[in-house]
């Protein structure tokens, strides 16, 4: 018995070590300046949405997705703020990440109240929970939200009509438009 206690703590010691020393080989990581990441955020979308590119690479997207994200943390006075964070979750909807993007919206709604898209904020997070994530409480809920705060927006039209159709399949879709007539 002592023999495995002596040697299970040796082990640890080991191990303990061994850790100790990788942390101390890892170089901290230098945060770029404001300039730096308005730079690296700029060649990124550069390359990422130039039209020479067929397909967007996931990873660079991911990629610029945290710039932006680190940005509006770093300088969240900054009117680029609410843009760059905006764009970020234009990125995630578009590859499908509904809870990255929720997270965003909501992000932008709470620190952003002034921003000139909020109205497009709103229908698009109770868009994605509609049709991305399916929970169409949620979307009704947010969907109503969207229309007492902007009932004049461009979007309320079709907010009232994605309410009424909420969880209706293509083809409940197609009958009550007259397609089996």
């Amino acid at each position: 018995m002592k023999k495995l206690i002596l040697l299970t703590s040796l082990l640890a010691m080991f191990l303990w070590g061994c850790q100790s020393a990788d942390t101390k080989k890892e170089p901290a990581k230098k945060e770029l300046t404001k300039s730096e990441l308005l730079t690296k955020i700029k060649s990124s979308e550069q390359k990422l949405f130039s039209d020479s590119v067929a397909a967007i690479d996931k990873k660079s997207a991911l990629v610029l997705v945290t710039d932006y994200q680190s940005f509006a943390a770093r300088f969240p006075k900054d009117s680029l703020a609410p843009e760059y964070l905006f764009k970020a979750s234009d990125i995630l909807m578009n590859m499908s990440r509904p809870q990255q993007t929720i997270f965003t919206f909501n992000e932008i709604i709470r620190k952003y109240p002034d921003f000139e898209k909020m109205p497009t904020c709103y229908f698009l997070r109770a868009f994605v929970y509609d049709d991305q994530l399916k929970d169409y409480k949620a979307a009704e809920k947010y969907y109503k939200e969207f229309l007492d705060k902007y009932p004049d927006s461009d979007f309320a039209d079709d907010a009232q009509m994605l309410l009424r159709n909420l969880g209706k399949t293509p083809e409940e879709l197609i009958n009550e438009f007259g397609g089996n007539n």
